[in-house]
């Protein structure tokens, strides 16, 4: 049997993190009532998003230009860089509008169970970064989980060698969830209570 045209889009919108069979009909139809100019609109922005979309090549943020925007800005605090698993994590961050200084995308988390060592991760570039530049101090904001917690401990035993503070975000995150669906206030509060490690 063929699949009819809302199915197609069903079946493709159910990819999504988060999106069930009901609220992915609820947004095929939406989508349908969209005017024609609204319609490609969002599929151009898709389309430009896959296209478009590359990894800085000094911190591993996502961006349509290498630099990024944040390592670019000359107004940023450059001795300090915030350490996070995700792109997704620099957005949240971002909305608190606390933080000022440099960002550190390891694109993941420590977990041997999964194969995922150290060398899998971007904290070589991160060591480069600290040898290199006028780094004073660096904050580790991986998800307070296990996979964040071992790579955060890990990183502490790698940057003791280096003579610069680190510290950890304080944990008004609750243990076991994500930063990215953390709210502004709780970031907030979690990066203006860090701790040295």
């Amino acid at each position: 049997m063929a699949i009819n045209i809302i199915d197609e889009l069903v079946d493709n919108l159910t990819k999504l993190p988060g999106i069930g069979r009901k609220t992915a009909q609820r947004l095929s139809f939406f989508i349908l009532s969209m005017s024609d100019t609204e319609a490609k609109r969002l599929a151009e922005a898709i389309i430009n998003l896959k296209e478009k979309a590359l990894f800085c090549s000094i911190c591993f943020n996502i961006t349509d230009k290498d630099p990024c925007h944040i390592c670019s800005d000359n107004l940023r605090d450059r001795k300090t860089i915030c350490v996070v698993e995700e792109p997704s994590n620099i957005v949240a961050i971002e909305r608190t509008k606390i933080f000022k200084g440099l960002y550190h995308v390891l694109l993941g988390a420590l977990s041997p169970s999964e194969g995922i060592t150290p060398e899998r991760l971007k904290i070589k570039e991160l060591l480069s970064r600290v040898t290199e530049g006028e780094i004073q101090e660096v904050i580790i904001a991986t998800n307070p989980n296990t996979k964040g917690e071992l790579t955060a401990s890990y990183l502490k035993d790698v940057l003791k060698a280096y003579n610069i503070k680190v510290s950890r975000i304080a944990y008004g995150l609750p243990i076991g969830s994500d930063i990215e669906f953390a709210d502004e206030v709780t970031l907030s509060k979690s990066l203006e209570g860090r701790r040295a490690l």
